[in-house]
């Protein structure tokens, strides 16, 4: 087992399984290592993970001999993770990932590698669907085809009534507890963890799966694939650059003292809010979180955080700028264009330019403008910030 760097405990853990062979693949390497457009199976089954809106806590099982290869590409990657030897079914292979999630660990999610195009909205909707029905949770698509049953000399017996089947695919979540009391229990091998929790007595949902979350199983599937890529533009591509933009508005407040863009103004009225109200440092991590689909500035820095109240811009960008690596991302440049009468922002733009840039490692361009005495900023009631940037994989 090789432990990458972790970032702050998530309440969410998503074991993801890429220690099958891969024999009706046809190709001598293992599934997960087969390159799909100049990457693997592997590390493109990332890129859903990272697109999730809050960070989990992951774990990869992958074949023993491939342990270090594996933690390789995810530190290639910047993806945190726990890298564990899998086992000779896919039901102990989850095992060994159930065993190593952290403590912290509420809700987990196991998905398969080889469902390399599923959309991190997916991700997200089974999470939402774990925590508010208390019970696990598939994706699946309906049925489209007539099915029928068919006896053992291959004649047809029946037809199945499609509108009561459901084609499953992962990640499937479940409460840890579920989880854990179901792999316990477990006296057989099933084919998919929904069957192995009811098994064990608790119920399990579905909510929409995506059709793109098919499988890679066969050379066809794997063809598929690359067309996917070929229709997304980026078979043999590098991933292209993400954009965000960030808005953030506060009331002044006299009281207080002024921060803007990470720097001190004396003699200026403050912004009102929970923290200092640097409405430039705001938007500019509220553009970056967007652009990373990373959540935004409310769900990461929320007003019950004691630690926050009062704390400066400069706290937040830090804590932006390293969400965003641990999730592998980085950040291209970021503009931004603050709106409001005061302060007279040009003789202290060069310093506000240089003091963000040195925080975030990466260029800032900051510039100042009035509304004509529109709005409230232009009735000198507040200011305005809007960010955009630019960040890549």
């Amino acid at each position: 087992m090789e432990q990458r760097p972790s970032a702050a405990p998530a309440s969410v853990g998503v074991i993801v399984v890429a220690a099958g062979s891969g024999s009706r693949l046809g190709r001598p390497e293992p599934k997960a290592f087969v390159e799909i457009g100049g990457r693997s199976i592997l590390s493109r089954s990332m890129d859903a993970v990272r697109g999730m809106s809050e960070e989990a806590a992951l774990v990869v099982v992958v074949p023993a001999a491939l342990v270090s290869a594996a933690s390789a590409q995810l530190d290639e990657l910047r993806m945190p993770a726990v890298v564990v030897a899998g086992g000779d079914t896919r039901q102990r292979s989850v095992a060994a990932g159930l065993e190593v999630l952290p403590p912290e660990v509420e809700v987990v999610l196991v998905h398969d590698a080889a469902r390399v195009f599923t959309p991190p909205d997916v991700f997200d909707r089974v999470v939402a669907a774990v925590r508010d029905l208390g019970h696990g949770v598939i994706p699946g698509l309906p049925v489209t085809d007539t099915i029928k049953g068919v006896a053992g000399d291959g004649t047809v017996r029946d037809t199945i009534d499609r509108s009561k089947l459901t084609a499953v695919q992962t990640p499937q979540g479940f409460p840890r507890t579920h989880l854990v009391e179901a792999y316990a229990l477990a006296a057989a091998d099933f084919t998919d963890d929904a069957a192995l929790v009811r098994e064990a007595g608790h119920p399990v949902g579905v909510v929409a799966g995506s059709a793109l979350a098919f499988k890679i199983t066969t050379a066809d599937d794997l063809e598929r694939a690359e067309d996917v890529l070929r229709r997304q533009g980026s078979f043999g591509r590098a991933p292209l650059p993400r954009t965000g933009v960030g808005v953030d508005a506060h009331a002044f407040d006299p009281e207080a003292e002024l921060w803007l863009a990470g720097l001190h103004w004396p003699g200026e009225p403050g912004l009102a809010g929970h923290s200092d109200g640097d409405v430039v440092a705001h938007a500019i991590c509220d553009a970056l979180l967007g652009a990373a689909g990373l959540g935004d500035l409310g769900s990461r820095f929320g007003t019950a955080d004691p630690e926050l109240a009062g704390a400066h811009g400069d706290v937040f960008l830090a804590r932006t700028r390293d969400i965003l690596s641990a999730a592998g991302f980085r950040i291209g440049n970021v503009s931004v264009q603050l709106i409001g009468n005061r302060p007279r922002f040009a003789p202290r733009k060069v310093e506000a330019d240089a003091l963000l840039t040195s925080i975030l490692g990466a260029p800032v361009s900051v510039s100042a403008t009035t509304t004509d005495g529109l709005g409230f900023p232009g009735r000198g009631e507040g200011l305005t910030a809007i960010a955009t940037c630019l960040v890549s994989v």
